[in-house]
Order: structure tokens, then C-alpha cells, then sequence
């Protein structure tokens, strides 16, 4: 069993309460965790944050952000071990920024158009959703996308317009489809369905057995559940719709020639998921991946006649994309990096059936091997500064001051750069390798920006110049070394912190720079 299942369920019932009733924004409490309320940075969130994008999340309420006296230490104050300590004591809090501008510019585009399904999917009246599927998932074939519908939204929200299932706020679905859950139904809303079928729409399931009220007439209820399913199972038409049973979801969508709205080539391990967007002016997805391992999929979208770009809510940027086009459909070759989430927008007119965008040669310039200057602030149990022959995580030192650091420092080195880097046609980038956990890259005084997950790498193009240049990393780790340096015996504390959980054989997390550090230049060789 999937443990997240429970969630996703739970998180996409509230996402489809906004669809059918028309509202935009679905808030979710959101990094909620019994656990390590100190081992979390952005990198580890990511995931978290792009599964609930996935299930309609489009507003993210954080758990926890809690008051701080007025101390020079940290981590300060908390809930226990619950939720991140989302305040300015967490050693990030300086270089939040990006991550916070990623959560920002993915809700900011999950909240515009309507959201598109396909599927209506109606649970029993007796139940509840978690009940449901806290462990199972909801047998929606891959490729669609859904809302749950429960008895009260189909009986008065739902109508039958040109063969589509409608809500009064303007959500459209192609089937209605029935869970095992829905054996048992009262009367008012098997009448509901034979309304919505004899005007067009399209059921999917077994007929109800009986009805959970004993007010219920059980003539009619019987009399309707023969006119719609008949008696055997198969597909019974009835006015200008129809009702399938004995046929999977996959089988009856098919056979009402609905294809799925995107299609993921075979990837070995890949877990992958959609959002689909219907804008004024075109067509947003939102694509994410869980899988930990980078991958190439070709993904085919139900969309023909405009050109994909891609957008990234991470750099907040966007480029053109490779596709072609063929019965009905656009083939957009993706590459996602490990955990990545990008967005597919199509809005612009196609000027041909296909496009292909050259990939970009890449050409290692150099590897930054040490020594490297390495300085750390003040208060926190380290020296000033240190000297670091090559690049090895701090825990490996044997100063205890710079084996439980906990914070932010300072890697500085000098480096030569020949002419022959700085092509016109060309772009450089630097590689900082693996990183623990975010890291601010400034050259000749100029801040790059924070990276804040892999890859962690960047264009530096326009801060390089001929001659001597000088790269400084800024690398901020978590909490727990420091926590755990606390606990070592006749240390004296550094850390403030009323909620210690570790003790003092707890494992140390890896931090620092663990590189390689590679200088590559992109384009023209």
C-alpha cells in the first residue's frame, strides 16, 4: 500500500469540492509531520509540495510558523516535533526565497482557467472517502484525471448538456462512474442518474442492489435500476445516453472514444503525475515526477494545433519544447531531473506539424579541486576559519566545532578564466556536484542566486570576466549536527532550543559542499 494514498484521496475530495462549485483556490494545510521537525529543507518539501499540487492543492497553508523571542540562537521556539519550524530561526530562512517563490509561482498558475476531468467519480452515500481508499487507490485508469462527486453535489449541482455531465459552475465530465460503494442508493439519486442518462450522459459501473432508506419505494427503485442496467451486465442505452457495466473504466472510456488526456511513455520506475489546466487562450499541464533517478518521456498530450513551451516555476522561466503532432495529439519530449515538476503550456498557433529543438553540446572546462577557504560565523561553536584540502562533508572533520556546525559558511576560492571561456555563442555554467543543503554562489561580488536542489547548477556567464575571478559558495546545512554537538559530553550548548530530540550517538547528516565543482560551457564549442 501506498501510506500517502489516504492523503491523496483526502487532498483531491477537497480539490473537488472547489471544481464543482466554482471556486479557485483549494487551501491545504500543508508539511504537517509527526517526526524531525528540524530535518527538513526545501530539497526534502519539494516532493511533499508537488504531491499536493498534483492532487489540487493551489494554496499552501504551512505548518508551523511560530513566534521567536528576541535571541541570537536558534532553532528557538516550536510545536514538538511537529510540522517544519517555518520561522527565522531555521538556518535557511535567509536563502527561503526561491523555494518560496517556487510554492508561489506553482499555485499562482494552478489557479487560473478550469481545472478539465473526465471523470465524475461517485462514492456512496453511506461512506466517506477515507473510509474508502485509506488503502486502496481510486481505480481511475492512468491518463485522466477525476473529482469525487458524493450524492448531494450530482443531485444538485449536475445537468446533461450535448452529451457532457455539467456543473452549474461550468465543470464538464465525459463519464459518470460508479464505486463499488454505490450498491446501495436511494431512490432521489437513482433518479438523478436516469435524468442525467436519458438526456445524454454516459455511466460507468454495476446498478445498485437496494436503497439504505427504508422510505424509499422499492417498485420504482426497482423499475428504474432494470431501465438502466437491464438484466445482465453490458450496455444499455436509455433516451440519449447510455450505461455500461461489465466493462473496466479504461474499456467503457475508450469505448466512448474519450482518449486519455495525456500519455507518459513506458519509463522503468517512473511515477508521474498531471494536472490539466483550461485556459481562455489555451491549455496549461502541470507534469510532475516523484522518481528520485533524472528521466527523458515522451509525453503525449490530447491537444493539436499549438506549439508546447515549457515553464518552470522553479527559475521562473521559460523556453521553447520539441513536439510533433499526430492523430489528434502532441508528442512533447520531456527531461526531468530527479523530483522535478515543469509546466507544458500550449497557446501559441503551431506554424508546423512538428519542431525540434537542438539540444545544446556541452564541454567540461575545468574541475575546482581544493584547497579550499572555508569561514564560518561567529556564536555557533566553530572557528573563524578553516582550510579544507578537498571537498568532504563537515561531519568528517575532526574539529568538533566544524563537525556539528549547524548554519551557514563561506567557501572561497580564487580561479583563473582564459579567454577562450567566454564564447559569444556560448554559455558557462558551474556545477557545485552535491550539495547539503542550499547554497548562495556569488562571483566577484555578485550573488548568483540560491539553489536550493539538484541539480545545483547555474549560468555565470555574465559574472565572469577574463583573468582572476573569485567564487564564493555559501552553504547552509540543518539543524540536527548542531543538536546532536549539544548532547556530546562536557560540551557547552550553542544551540537555543526547549525541543532537543536527538541524542549523542543520533546519526549526523551529511553538509557542506560535496561537489564536484565543474565549469562547463553550453552552445557553440
Amino acid at each position: 500500500m501506498n501510506p500517502q494514498e489516504n492523503y491523496d484521496a483526502d487532498i483531491r475530495e477537497s480539490a473537488s469540492v472547489a471544481h464543482i462549485y466554482g471556486k479557485a483556490l483549494v487551501a491545504g494545510e500543508s508539511f504537517t509531520s509527526a517526526g524531525n521537525a528540524y530535518g527538513f529543507s526545501p530539497e526534502s518539501l519539494k516532493p511533499i509540495a508537488d504531491r499536493e499540487l498534483a492532487m489540487g492543492v493551489n494554496r499552501f497553508v504551512i505548518h508551523t510558523s511560530v513566534h521567536q523571542p528576541d535571541s541570537k540562537a536558534g532553532p528557538g521556539m516550536g510545536l514538538g516535533p511537529y510540522g517544519i519550524w517555518f520561522s527565522r530561526k531555521e538556518t535557511w530562512a535567509a536563502q527561503a526565497g526561491p523555494w518560496v517563490s517556487y510554492l508561489a509561482r506553482s499555485s499562482f498558475l494552478l489557479q487560473q482557467g478550469r481545472f478539465v476531468a473526465d471523470i465524475a467519480y461517485l462514492y456512496g452515500e453511506d461512506t466517506n472517502i477515507t473510509s474508502l481508499f485509506h488503502e486502496r487507490a481510486v481505480p481511475v485508469p492512468a491518463g485522466y484525471s477525476f473529482d469525487f462527486v458524493n450524492s448531494d453535489a450530482l443531485l444538485n449541482e449536475f445537468s446533461t448538456k450535448d452529451g457532457i455531465l455539467t456543473t452549474r459552475s461550468g465543470m464538464k465530465y465525459r463519464v459518470l462512474a460508479l464505486d463499488a460503494s454505490t450498491h446501495r442508493m436511494s431512490l432521489p439519486l437513482l433518479r438523478k442518474i436516469r435524468d442525467l442518462v436519458r438526456a445524454g450522459a454516459v455511466v460507468v459501473g454495476a446498478g445498485p442492489v437496494d436503497s439504505p432508506s427504508l422510505a424509499d419505494d422499492e417498485v420504482e427503485f426497482r423499475a428504474l435500476a432494470a431501465e438502466l442496467w437491464g438484466a445482465t451486465p453490458g450496455e444499455v442505452r436509455v433516451g440519449l445516453g447510455k450505461v455500461i457495466d461489465g466493462r473496466t473504466l479504461a474499456e467503457a472510456l475508450a469505448a466512448s472514444s474519450v482518449a486519455p488526456d495525456v500519455i507518459f511513455a513506458q519509463t522503468p520506475g517512473a511515477e508521474l503525475h498531471f494536472v490539466h489546466r483550461a485556459l481562455a487562450d489555451g491549455d496549461l499541464y502541470f507534469i510532475s515526477s516523484s522518481s528520485a533517478q533524472a528521466m527523458a518521456v515522451d509525453t503525449s498530450f490530447r491537444v493539436t494545433g499549438r506549439a508546447p513551451e515549457l515553464w518552470r516555476a522553479d527559475t521562473g522561466t521559460s523556453a521553447l519544447l520539441s513536439y510533433s503532432m499526430e492523430n489528434g495529439r502532441t508528442i512533447v519530449p520531456l527531461k526531468l531531473e530527479p523530483n522535478d515538476a515543469v509546466f507544458v503550456m500550449f497557446r501559441r498557433s503551431a506554424a508546423a506539424q512538428s519542431r525540434v529543438i537542438p539540444e545544446p553540446a556541452a564541454k567540461t572546462l575545468s574541475t575546482l579541486d581544493g584547497p579550499w577557504e572555508v569561514s564560518f560565523p561567529p556564536g555557533l561553536g566553530a572557528p573563524d576559519h578553516a582550510r579544507f584540502d578537498d571537498l568532504q562533508s563537515w561531519t568528517a572533520s575532526a574539529v568538533p566545532g566544524i563537525k556539528y556546525f549547524s548554519g551557514t559558511a563561506t567557501y572561497g576560492k580564487s580561479l583563473q578564466v582564459p579567454q577562450n571561456w567566454l564564447g559569444r555563442d556560448s554559455r558557462v555554467w558551474l556545477d557545485l556536484g552535491e550539495v547539503k543543503n542550499l547554497a548562495e554562489v556569488s562571483i566577484n561580488g555578485r550573488s548568483l542566486g540560491v539553489l536550493w536542489k539538484p541539480p545545483f547548477k547555474l549560468d555565470v556567464t555574465g559574472a565572469l570576466r577574463v583573468g582572476e575571478n573569485r567564487l564564493e559558495i555559501r552553504v547552509t546545512n540543518l539543524w540536527p549536527n548542531r543538536l546532536i554537538g549539544d548532547k556530546q559530553p562536557a560540551t557547552e550548548q550553542v544551540a537555543l532550543a526547549p525541543f532537543n530530540p536527538f541524542k549523542a550517538d543520533s546519526p549526523l547528516l551529511p553538509s557542506g559542499v560535496l561537489g564536484p565543482v565543474i565549469f562547463s560551457r553550453v552552445g557553440a564549442q
